[in-house]
């Protein structure tokens, strides 16, 4: 297992901006909740997951199951 950036590097660009903007919140959510923190809730489950292989929910981090 493991945790990259995305292999685009604007898109990794964009969201680390928004995330600069919203003080370290997923920019591609609305609330400021606390699961919505980066990493989020959300991904660390999914990494949890030894069956998930996938990009969180903004696309800055890929989870590869080698």
């Amino acid at each position: 297992m493991a945790v990259r950036f995305n292999e685009d590097k604007e898109v990794v660009k964009r969201i680390q901006e928004g995330l600069k903007k919203k003080d370290g919140y997923c920019p591609c959510r609305l609330p400021k909740l606390p699961e919505y923190k980066c990493m989020c809730q959300e991904f660390k489950d999914q990494i949890a997951d030894p069956d998930f292989e996938g990009y969180c929910h903004c696309m800055l981090y890929y989870k590869s199951k080698d």
